[in-house]
């Protein structure tokens, strides 16, 4: 099974830039596809309390590489393994190993 291409974000909170112009997710966020009620971990949108960000990427949010990443304390473990994300994956590589 292939992971969803266009997955948005859902979020525990929000907040938004001090000039008012932008929303961005904070706290826990979630893999979620738009026209659904649902995260791909399940969660029901309504009844956790989430709030739907359509217009920021799942891949935004991710902590080492995302723009909208900056109040994002953690990123579900679940949702991210239905992206496609690995267990075993590693966020570096090496690039000049010693003998």
């Amino acid at each position: 099974m292939k992971p969803p291409k266009d997955a948005a974000v859902a979020a525990s909170g929000s907040w938004t830039d001090p000039d008012d112009r932008y929303r961005s997710p904070t706290g826990i966020v979630h893999a979620w596809v738009p026209r659904t009620n649902q995260t791909l971990c399940g969660l029901p949108l309504s009844k956790a309390g989430l709030i739907r960000f359509p217009h920021i990427p799942w891949a935004e949010v991710q902590p080492a590489t995302g723009r909208d990443a900056d109040q994002v304390q953690e990123v579900c473990p679940r949702c991210a393994a239905a992206m496609g994300q690995r267990r075993d994956e590693k966020s570096w590589r090496r690039t000049n190993p010693r003998p």
